[in-house]
């Protein structure tokens, strides 16, 4: 199995290989999974590490493995008002939801209790399938812009 120890920094180098993981395996820093040509890795990174689409690593052979962020089913919120999307994310938010905020929408992670919750405050709810890219949080840095056996055993 081919390891993949570090993350390197942002780059113009070209991707030999793209490691495709929805956001809630891009959290771990301990994982066993497999590149896009089928090839099993482990995934053995620095405690606390967060990937985000299009960073780089590094693999033990020189190879330069790209993260893509898979499309997984999420809930988006749009709004006209910016005083609503400002509601709406203040209640998620006080549920320590994970929020992708863009312009005139957030994006959080499907859950149809969350949904009604958006609804009842007057918003529309749409349901779809997106990349997942939250904000880091007031701590963790800057941001860009469930599978076959990921756990390492």
């Amino acid at each position: 199995m081919l390891n993949i120890t570090r993350k390197l920094p942002a780059s113009t180098t070209p991707a030999d290989v793209k490691l495709v993981l929805p956001f809630q395996l891009r959290n771990k820093s301990r994982l066993r999974t497999t590149l896009d040509t089928g090839e099993e890795v482990g995934l053995i990174l620095e405690r606390g590490s967060i990937l985000r689409g299009g960073d780089l690593l590094l693999a033990e052979d020189g190879r330069v493995v790209e993260v893509v962020a898979e499309p997984e089913t999420v809930s988006t919120v749009r709004a006209s008002e910016p005083l609503a999307l400002c509601r709406a994310s203040y209640h998620l938010g006080n549920r320590h939801v994970a929020l992708q905020i863009g312009s005139g929408w957030v994006r959080y992670q499907h859950d149809h209790v969350l949904d009604e919750m958006v609804r009842g405050l007057g918003l529309a709810v749409t349901i779809e399938e997106a990349p997942f890219e939250p904000e880091a949080g007031a701590y963790g840095g800057h941001s860009h812009s469930a599978l076959a056996p990921h756990a390492l055993g």
